[in-house]
């Protein structure tokens, strides 16, 4: 089965496949699109679920530009009311949502005004700031995120894919090309209100009001969110939580790992 709705999910491109009573919700990050998923969508439709997939307004892929309003995304919040309105749109309940990235900390936000929407959070790579701070590491000083600004808005074909390089397994070639091809796909205007969106919040008071169970999925080494920062998600949010470590390089454990990243969810989902 497969099915697009109208409304937000259909400017989103959100498709519903498969025919299992259970579904589940994969939303992908900053510079990516919903074929971020494309590794595991066949192997996760295989477990006998609904699963449904879209495209933030911000993608390249997404038809009308004129969605994504500056204005309106200054804020991640924002995000997680589309979510809402998505799922509500959708008829949806209770599902499995599996955050990459940005969409971590946009399913915490959700879960928090809507919990009746969501039965677990799946976190992959999640972070609730990514800004130093004396009691806190984040991944990057304030002078990394100014300089990270100038090169978006300088060049942003260098950007992309020098960015690709650092976020992705650089040993991995296919998912720097991957991600590579994502970023290029975004308008440079849109790359760089949202990565001050991104970059410039702080979400860390959410955590201990998120009462959903969760399981954070993070990579041996990822140059965007270190260890501690899942540390501290795992150490923060309120409800059940679960630190899964995959074997992996990089922001992208479902491209880089995809058998063992599904193996995890399975057992995600099993708990």
């Amino acid at each position: 089965m497969s099915t697009t709705e109208k409304g937000l999910s259909s400017a989103l491109n959100a498709r519903i496949e498969g025919c299992g009573t259970e579904t589940i919700v994969f939303a992908h990050g900053y510079g990516t699109d919903q074929s971020i998923w494309d590794k595991i969508h066949p192997l996760v439709l295989a477990l006998n679920y609904r699963l449904v997939t879209f495209d933030w307004a911000f993608a390249g892929t997404v038809k009308d530009q004129s969605l994504y309003d500056p204005h309106k995304y200054s804020s991640v919040e924002a995000f997680a009311d589309d979510l809402i309105t998505l799922l509500n749109e959708m008829d949806l309940k209770a599902v499995t949502f599996v955050g990459h990235s940005m969409s971590g900390i946009i399913g915490c936000i959700a879960s928090v005004k809507r919990p009746q929407l969501f039965k677990t959070l799946i976190l992959v790579g999640a972070s609730p700031r990514f800004l130093n701070s004396d009691d806190y590491e984040g991944g990057f000083n304030s002078s990394d995120i100014e300089q990270l600004l100038s090169n978006i808005g300088t060049n942003y074909e260098n950007f992309a894919s020098g960015f690709a390089s650092l976020i992705a397994d650089p040993t991995n070639e296919d998912t720097v090309d991957k991600y590579e091809k994502c970023l290029k796909r975004m308008q440079g205007e849109v790359a760089l209100s949202l990565a001050k969106t991104i970059f410039y919040s702080d979400w860390r008071e959410i955590l201990d009001k998120v009462e959903t169970p969760c399981t954070i999925i993070q990579t041996k080494k990822d140059a965007a969110v270190p260890h501690n920062v899942a540390l501290y998600m795992k150490n923060k949010i309120k409800g059940k939580v679960t630190l899964e470590i995959i074997d992996t390089l990089g922001h992208f454990p479902q491209l880089t790992a995809h058998l063992k990243f599904v193996q995890v969810l399975k057992a995600a989902l099993a708990s």
